[in-house]
């Protein structure tokens, strides 16, 4: 598999999304774990690549469990760019909640899924869209995928690395 790296926009097919949106996004799961748990780490990367997906479900992200990236299905993100670009930031801070807490050691599903309800209704409220997004995506489906058929890439995508992810755990000298 092979990586490239993204310096500025996350340009694919028709939309773009800054890499600032990305960093600060997970800048703020960090913010929000730390002050509702008291956890963090550092050093993680962020790598986005095509997964597509269908009615029935979808991959938003993926953490390989002993690394230090988190992958995000680009799929998902032009769909909402597409029909509803106010849930960009809810969804990225939900899918990139669930992610780092199995980054921080959550591998069973269902209690990182809670985990994650709990920490956004504690830090963002009850009934905001990132806290009903990380308990059951289901009720976003139609933002998230596309109807019918789905869509998937006929061969694997290359992961694209976003620079600057993970800004505030690393100084900016580097030896």
């Amino acid at each position: 598999m092979r990586y490239a790296l993204y310096y500025a926009k996350v340009s694919m097919m028709s939309f773009e999304i800054s890499s600032e949106t990305l960093i600060e996004a997970f800048e703020n799961v960090k913010e929000a774990v730390r002050k509702t748990e008291g956890w963090s780490r550092g050093g993680l990367m962020l790598g986005l690549q095509e997964l597509g997906g269908s009615p029935d479900g979808f991959v938003g992200a993926y953490y390989p469990v002993e690394s230090n990236i988190i992958v995000l299905n680009m799929t998902p993100l032009r769909r909402i760019m597409e029909t509803d670009h106010k849930l960009l930031s809810p969804y990225l801070f939900a899918i990139l909640l669930h992610e780092y807490l199995h980054s921080l050691g959550f591998m069973d599903e269902a209690a990182t899924r809670q985990k994650a309800h709990e920490i956004s209704s504690r830090y963002l409220g009850e009934y905001h869209p990132s806290a009903e997004l990380s308990l059951d995506m289901e009720r976003y489906q139609n933002n998230l995928v596309y109807p019918l058929y789905g869509w998937a890439p006929s061969v694997p995508s290359d992961i694209e690395l976003v620079k600057g992810f993970d800004r505030s755990s690393y100084s900016s000298y580097i030896a």
